[in-house]
């Protein structure tokens, strides 16, 4: 799918921005972005591709909407990858601020909408949580998935309609915490380990490499 020219923008939390250096346009941070890039250009040396991360930690779908002419469409990318989500369900047990689906789906549809006026390629991945793993910032976790999932349905529904290529994280989190300890994956059951951002950038390579 991607070609030589490609700009390619990860777009949406903390999963993707991880600590990147705002300052600097082209830093890429610590996560699944800087280690899509790096291994497309191990598997790829040919194929000179630009990435750009745009994520915001704590960012929702109404944040990347207010921000989206500045750090998506003002950029030109070719290809747009999405994930964000989780903290759409989070704020609802941390801080009494909840997101409907409605407007959840609203203001996502909003931006894919951006995205298509542009003509660009859209990768979405579903939002993902881990409950079995435990820790004080993200307590009894079991109880998001009331929030989360009819979102997650949301996200698959706007991916085929959208005709993006599809990333259903989710599903691939559980079927590799269920072989390995999921604190190999992630450390709060929501932030990926550097493991974790590796099995996502190595998926999101997979999937993209099939269109």
């Amino acid at each position: 799918m991607l070609r030589s020219g490609d700009i390619v923008l990860f777009q949406g939390d903390s999963i993707t921005d991880y600590m990147r250096k705002r300052e600097d346009p082209d830093d890429l941070g610590n996560g699944y972005p800087f280690f899509v890039s790096a291994l497309w250009n191990i598997e790829h040396p040919g194929i000179n591709v630009k990435f750009l991360n745009r994520g915001i930690s704590g960012n929702r779908v109404r944040d990347l909407k207010s921000r989206w002419t500045k750090d998506c469409i003002d950029l030109k990318p070719t290809v747009v990858s999405i994930l964000i989500g989780i903290n759409d369900t989070w704020r609802r047990f941390d801080s009494n601020d909840p997101i409907s689906v409605e407007d959840f789906e609203r203001d996502y549809r909003f931006i894919l909408d951006k995205v298509k006026e542009i003509g660009s390629k859209i990768v979405i991945l579903e939002p993902y949580l881990i409950e079995s793993v435990k820790s004080e910032r993200t307590p009894n976790k079991e109880a998001w998935r009331i929030d989360l999932d009819p979102k997650i349905h949301v996200v698959r529904k706007l991916a085929l309609e959208y005709k993006a290529i599809f990333i259903p994280l989710d599903g691939i989190m559980a079927g590799y915490c269920s072989s390995k300890d999921p604190l190999f994956w992630s450390y709060d059951g929501v932030h990926p380990t550097v493991n974790g951002s590796v099995l996502i950038a190595k998926k999101w390579i997979e999937y993209v490499e099939r269109f």
